[in-house]
């Protein structure tokens, strides 16, 4: 596998190496030791499988305090897939992130605890698949509005379908001032 550090400290892309022919594919999408080496070694303790469709746009979430790093790819369809660092005193400190993941390129990123997260498909449907190294918790879990200004994602839909939850979900000035330094 390749592994690429991106512009946002604490997220890497992951280029695993994919065999194919005119059968299919088959791809290693994880393997401990390899990803320990990529400096990848938070033990996991959740796996999740979600479906959407095009114009879902999931996010942007976080934990506030039991953060969840996540491993994320998508095996079917194709998404924009975003972090953000809310980590005070992060030298990427309310810096984004954003990559096409898909089904041809078997792509994975690494999102370490602390970023928020989220995700708008760009295809019929996708399936989303995100190892966690901390369990949800409901009553954790908060959220930074996905078209905040100051943060200036340029998300590839102009008119996302939305949750009631993430429809109502707080600017990033307001969530800034309410981190713990």
């Amino acid at each position: 596998m390749e592994v690429e550090k991106t512009p946002l400290e604490g997220v890497l892309l992951i280029k695993p190496k994919v065999w194919g022919d005119a059968r299919g594919f088959f791809v290693e999408t994880w393997q401990q030791q390899r990803y320990a080496a990529a400096g990848i070694d938070l033990p996991f303790v959740q796996d999740n499988h979600s479906m959407s469709t095009r114009g879902i746009l999931r996010g942007l979430h976080y934990q506030k305090t039991h953060p969840q790093g996540k491993l994320v790819c998508v095996s079917l369809g194709s998404i924009f897939d975003v972090a953000v660092d809310i980590r005070p005193g992060s030298p990427t400190f309310g810096r984004w992130f954003g990559v096409e993941l898909n089904e041809q390129n078997q792509w994975q990123l690494w999102i370490a605890p602390g970023l928020a997260h989220g995700f708008v498909v760009t295809s019929d449907t996708a399936h989303f698949h995100y190892k966690c190294t901390d369990y949800y918790c409901p009553a954790d879990e908060a959220g930074i509005r996905w078209n905040d200004p100051d943060i200036g994602i340029p998300w590839p839909v102009a008119d996302p379908v939305l949750s009631a939850k993430d429809a109502v979900t707080p600017l990033w000035a307001e969530v800034r001032a309410g981190l713990k330094s």
